[in-house]
């Protein structure tokens, strides 16, 4: 079989198992009190678009982990519905609606991965004009794509978060908010949509949740001109720098404006000047005049320090950034450094702005910042060090943040005001930026980290809103709680993530929570608003126990009272009263009780890295403000994204491999092995095509290998030899430590152990023994497919039914683990393999053609001295014991060249393998050497060889035998 009929071959037993597993319901999870359960879930999908292979990693893992506990004996749920609420879906719509001829064609190839017939294609994109309609077609299509991969999910708690039962839901988490006072209303700083007018989060932005967008706070820096009684603003996130202040900078091709802000004027960009009044709604904010970049170039003004400084051209000045306008500090910045420099170089340039070239050459920097090591200006340093000579430089980007980082944390004041000399750069920071906006020489500019737009391609800003309702993460004993739990209960793997929760709690405070436009529900309280999307989806996990109840029992959404939620998931309330007031059955209610009380908490929740400082932390912190203790979160895993072939993926590139493609392209197996293997969770993923095709093999390799065990015919006494019983042993320590790999969610060590390296074991045993290997094979096969189940369940499941296997292996047992039976000759076995390297070093060194091999195996008596050696005994006692012992008197030489050595080089074997043990397995091993150097072997004893006068053979030592190569003539 090819590999073209290999792919083709496991799209049909993967076709055939998913009819399977569908047909008899197999991962339909119901409440069995007194078996152990385990609740793991994951994101629910966007479902504007079909989803990529980026998405498939996390949710390929959520399935591998869910499948492994099954195979423990829990009663797993893995459940999974589509969200839909907030902008991204309407935005879509209405771009469709508008006939933007991008979104069109986007839309058009998306639904042709599905949809063959060009005229369904038309009627499909224009029934997208209902946003709704777009949802549940991406919705149904996406639940496709996952069954085609496999997923082992329970399809009866599916829901999408537009439909009335959901808005039920949220309206109820919010007034729970709402009564432990983490709702507020107020005047905030938040991202705003200026196509829009309203506050977007993350979901509504584009690209956020794997390039998140954050709110920086610049200080804008007065400088006064004092003949046209104006200030410039030059924005900085560096105040401290103040002190070193040689000019300003702008862009002498971008607009500025001079407009009044409060009682004053100031200078600043066109885009600057609209984000000031979203960011100042109390202000009156005029524009008095329009002035071109260039017409500020050689302007006199003065800097709170009192410093006259000039004004000067610089193409590196973006005027969409802050306030258009900077400072130049060229000693510890590398833009204004290399700025400075071209400028001075560009004699053209100064005389096209009437500058005095004698007096711009005049401009030198001014050292504010000593930093160990450094005697130099840093900037010059590192620009010289790099060989940057253009402010356009890309890499200036790079050598900045280089140059900051290390400033903040390692730079110290080395100016005259005594406030801040001796300070460090980041206690000076926030000294001088106080002192700055006090005294009303700076005010607070707020911009993006990035630039980013909605999802409908409208600019995003940062904007102060009145009266905008706000979830509060800031309240001090809410943030206490949450921290305190992340820091000692919460399991997070990897690791390291745990302190990026806790930074995310430090920081996070008011954040909106609603907004005037989108899909979702609407604040109870205040039904103009619609709770956005982020904010209506951290705690959904609890719906999905009690969803399929609400649908059995056709419970309508006015019957989703408050009251009828305090007592599914909080217990408050007499159910009879409750059933009462909402005319819902009474055997509905206690079921979905039953239900939430069997499977929550929610014991997994795996993901991706991005989502920690949005959903993440809200879902821990929802959690615990609205739940009992016992109700918290258990556990939370993290993967990193992927890229293909080095790239990041987009739409742009054509380099997105959506799902829809790896049946048709590759397969769900081949994907799932692939995908789990290739990266570890904390590391990006790089999809490569060469490596995906060594996995083809590998997986092919493993499909013939266990057809052909199960048709091999085996006598009963198979196995009794050195190898197989090395090969058992080295088989279920595989296997032991593929289990403790995936129970601590190593997953792509898991893959290893169980699959590679059991191939590579299987390639040394049959290299050993020969045909005779598929016995042992199909031996431990059974035990093998199970631990493998969870990461190709298609193909197990059909090797288990060639092998006679009822029912489903995805129901089975994980084998239990078991100890090493021959230990002593599986390290013999080892020792010998190892010992075939030092052969085959030996015979690359040697100038002629060899004639036999000798392995000379050390006596007794050395064994018995590296076991006194490792036992910590010392040398003379050794001397006096193996005189007395074995007569050695006349060979202290020799016994101390065997202590010397396991002195220097311990090797706690020799305590566990006796000599005859290894003098038995090489010779059991000669045959194989003998084949693999195509040379006679012989094993002899030390003593024995020495009578034959074989050389070196003095030099045997226990588990490191001597080896004598004989020559048959020289090269």
């Amino acid at each position: 079989m090819n590999e073209r009929e290999f792919l083709e071959w496991l799209r049909s037993i993967e076709a055939k198992w998913q009819a399977r597993w569908r047909e008899n319901r197999v991962f339909e999870a119901n409440p069995e009190p007194g078996k152990p359960k385990y609740f793991i879930t994951v994101p629910y999908p966007y479902s504007n678009a079909p989803l990529h292979i980026g998405h498939g990693r996390t949710y390929t893992i959520g399935d591998i982990i869910a499948r492994y506990k099954r195979l423990k004996g829990y009663n797993v749920l893995y459940p999974m519905a589509f969200h839909i609420t907030g902008t991204p879906v309407l935005a879509v719509s209405e771009m469709i609606s508008r006939g933007d001829e991008r979104v069109v064609n986007m839309y058009k190839s998306y639904i042709r991965y599905y949809v063959s017939d060009e005229g369904k294609v038309n009627e499909i994109l224009e029934s997208f004009k209902n946003p709704l309609n777009l949802a549940v077609f991406f919705a149904e299509r996406i639940q496709s794509d996952f069954d085609a991969l496999g997923y082992s999910i329970d399809w009866r708690r599916k829901f999408h978060t537009g439909e009335p039962i959901y808005n039920k839901f949220v309206t109820w988490q919010y007034y729970k908010l709402n009564e432990k006072g983490l709702i507020t209303i107020g005047d905030h700083i938040v991202t705003y949509c200026l196509l829009h007018n309203q506050p977007e989060g993350e979901d509504d932005i584009q690209d956020a949740d794997v390039n998140p967008v954050e709110i920086l706070e610049y200080t804008a820096v007065k400088f006064l001109d004092p003949e046209w009684k104006v200030y410039l603003a030059a924005a900085t996130l560096r105040p401290e720098t103040i002190y070193g202040v040689t000019n300003l900078w702008v862009n002498p091709n971008a607009k500025y404006l001079e407009i009044s802000f409060g009682d004053e004027v100031l200078i600043v960009s066109e885009k600057a000047y609209v984000k000031l009044v979203h960011q100042h709604p109390e202000k009156e904010i005029r524009v008095l005049r329009e002035i071109l970049g260039k017409g500020l170039v050689g302007r006199r003004v003065v800097s709170p320090l009192g410093k006259e400084v000039i004004v000067l051209p610089a193409e590196f000045v973006d005027p969409d950034n802050a306030t258009g306008v900077v400072y130049s500090e060229p000693s510890d910045a590398p833009y204004d450094y290399v700025a400075l420099q071209e400028l001075k170089a560009n004699k053209n340039v100064l005389r096209e702005y009437g500058l005095n070239p004698e007096m711009i050459d005049s401009i030198t920097p001014i050292k504010i910042i000593d930093v160990p090591g450094l005697s130099d200006h840093h900037a010059k340093i590192i620009v010289e060090k790099t060989g940057i000579k253009s402010q356009i430089d890309e890499r200036l980007e790079e050598v900045s943040k280089e140059v900051y980082r290390e400033q903040y944390y390692n730079g110290v004041m080395i100016v005259d005001d005594p406030l801040v000399k001796g300070l460090t750069v980041k206690e000076a920071r926030e000294v001088i930026r106080k002192r700055l906006i006090d005294s009303n020489q700076a005010f607070i500019f707020y911009e993006l980290n990035r630039k980013a737009k909605c999802r409908s391609g409208g600019e995003i800003i940062v904007a102060k809103i009145k009266g905008q309702w706000f979830l509060n993460y800031g309240v001090k004993a809410v943030k206490e709680r949450v921290k305190k739990y992340i820091e000692e209960e919460l399991v997070v793997i990897p690791e390291k993530y745990r302190k990026a929760f806790l930074d995310t709690v430090d920081w996070l405070d008011k954040r909106p929570c609603a907004r005037k436009r989108g899909i979702g529900t609407p604040l109870p309280w205040s039904p103009d608003w619609i709770i956005e999307s982020l904010s209506d989806s951290t705690i959904y996990m609890a719906f999905y126990t009690i969803v399929h109840k609400i649908r059995e029992y056709g419970i309508k959404p006015e019957s989703l009272t408050p009251e009828l939620f305090d007592y599914v998931f909080l217990g408050i309330g007499d159910p009879v009263n409750v059933s009462s007031k909402t005319n819902v059955p009474l055997k509905a209610l206690e079921e979905m009780r039953s239900e939430f009380m069997y499977w929550y908490p929610v014991d997994h929740r795996h993901t991706s890295i991005p989502h920690i400082s949005n959903h993440l932390s809200f879902y821990i912190f929802h959690h615990v403000v609205i739940f009992p203790r016992e109700h918290w979160p258990r556990m939370i895993t993290l993967n990193e994204t992927v890229i293909r072939e080095g790239a990041k993926m987009s739409k742009s590139k054509g380099n997105v491999i959506p799902l829809r493609d790896i049946a048709r392209l590759y397969s769900a197996d081949l994907f799932r092995l692939y995908i789990s293997w290739a990266a570890g969770l904390d590391s990006v993923l790089d999809w490569r095509e060469k490596e995906v095709a060594i996995v083809v093999d590998s997986l092919k390799r493993f499909v013939e290998l266990a057809e052909n065990a199960v048709r091999a015919e085996c006598r009963d006494n198979v196995g009794d030899d050195a190898a197989s019983k090395w090969f058992m042993d080295k088989f279920h320590e595989l296997i032991s430590e593929a289990s403790s790999n995936i129970e601590h969610m190593e997953i792509r060590e898991y893959v290893q152990n169980a699959f590679f390296n059991i191939l590579s074991l299987i390639d040394k045993y049959r290299d050993i023994v020969g045909d005779r290997y598929l016995c042992s094979i199909k031996q431990v096969l059974r035990d093998w497919i199970t631990v493998l189940n969870p990461v190709i369940p298609h193909v197990t499941e059909e090797i288990n039914e060639l092998m006679g296997g009822k029912g489903f292996l995805s129901k089975g047992s994980w084998p239990t683990s078991r100890e090493a039976r021959y230990p002593e000759i599986t390290m013999a076995i080892d020792n010998a393999l190892a010992l075939q390297e030092d052969i085959r070093e030996i015979l690359g060194l040697v100038k002629g053609v060899p004639g036999k091999i000798y392995i000379i195996v050390a006596p007794e008596w050395k064994r018995e001295i590296a076991v006194k050696t490792l036992n910590g005994i010392q040398l003379r006692e050794i001397m006096d014991y193996m005189r007395s012992r074995y007569g050695l008197k006349g060979r202290e030489v020799e016994i101390a060249e065997v202590y010397n050595y396991f002195k220097k080089q311990p090797n706690e074997k020799v305590k566990l393998i006796s000599s005859s043990t290894e003098f038995n397995t090489y010779m059991y091993m000669v045959q194989y050497y003998s084949r693999k150097f195509n040379v006679d072997v012989e094993v002899l004893w030390e003593d024995d060889a020495r009578a034959k006068r074989i050389p070196k053979s003095e030099k045997a030592l226990p588990l490191k035998p001597s080896i004598y190569v004989e020559l048959i003539h020289q090269r």
